[in-house]
């Protein structure tokens, strides 16, 4: 695996690549970084070209201090300028978690760029303000957004050395047959310890004002989909839709009404697998991807 940096739209972003072929790009989440993907890029980099990034803010790529540098707009261009530095015509995109936010976000306002696109329990943004506005059952489960938009995140997930994240991540992950190496937690861990990189990640949050009513005037939802047309909205390229069904974040009721937004939907769910997929299960979202890829 080759380690590269790209100077794209005002930041400098690492990015890691291997393999040749038919391009596929990997979004992480939060608290994340590219190496969450290792395990995709070995099985699929056999006959691709993969490449996963660390997004903006995180681990090895420019953290800007504005929580505005976050918000969508920047996040999507951030992909937009990447896919050109790499002279990517057509890509398929893999997300998870705000990577899949972002990568949503990125389908709706630039589809010619994207072959397919495949989401880990992530619905639709749209369905997913309507729940966070309309469901008290996503909406409880959501109170996590409001602390981590909230000035007390940094210090609530930096506390006891990380210990949210060895806890509410790793641990959750290998409680379900993640194989996470002595290694790999700790290049992890190294991640959240770049200056400024869980800041970087909790902006996500702030610049969407991502979460539900918080009880001062705000309704719910978030800024994701500002500037788009209605029938923006609406995705005619392929989308697998992958869904751990131990996922206690993201409900189940986020679906209702994904098959009317896209048009060519292929949903598998996993059923001993929660919010990590990546980790969890990575033999098989490399064979489930590469069935979706054989489509026609």
């Amino acid at each position: 695996m080759e380690h590269r940096y790209a100077d794209i739209n005002g930041i400098r972003m690492h990015y890691v690549t291997h393999g040749a072929g038919e391009p596929i790009l990997f979004l992480h989440g939060f608290p994340e970084y590219w190496g969450v993907w290792k395990k995709q890029l070995e099985e699929l980099g056999k006959d691709h070209l993969v490449i996963a990034p660390d997004m903006r803010g995180y681990n090895l790529t420019s953290k800007p201090t504005e929580v505005e540098q976050y918000h969508v707009e920047h996040l999507v261009a951030d992909i937009r300028a990447l896919a050109d530095h790499l002279k990517l015509k057509k890509f398929t995109l893999v997300s998870q978690d705000w990577g899949a936010l972002v990568g949503w976000s990125f389908v709706l306002r630039h589809p010619e760029y994207v072959r397919r696109f495949a989401t880990i329990n992530i619905t639709h943004p749209a369905l997913f303000n309507r729940d966070l506005r309309e469901n008290p059952a996503q909406q409880q489960a959501s109170q996590y957004m409001l602390l981590f938009r909230s000035p007390q995140a940094e210090q609530a997930i930096m506390a006891d050395d990380y210990a949210f994240g060895r806890q509410a991540m790793i641990g959750a992950a290998r409680q379900l047959g993640a194989q996470i190496s002595a290694e790999d937690e700790a290049e992890m861990i190294a991640a959240w310890k770049q200056p400024g990189a869980i800041t970087g990640g909790l902006n996500y949050y702030r610049a969407a004002k991502l979460g539900p009513p918080d009880g001062q005037g705000g309704q719910g939802g978030s800024n994701l989909l500002d500037g788009l047309k209605p029938q923006q909205l609406e995705v005619h390229l392929p989308v697998l839709f992958i869904h751990g069904e131990q996922d206690t974040y993201l409900l189940p009721s986020g679906q209702k009404g994904l098959e009317e937004l896209v048009k060519h939907l292929s949903i598998k769910r996993i059923p001993d697998a929660d919010h990590w997929v990546s980790l969890e299960k990575p033999a098989l979202l490399s064979q489930y991807l590469r069935e979706f890829m054989r489509e026609k």
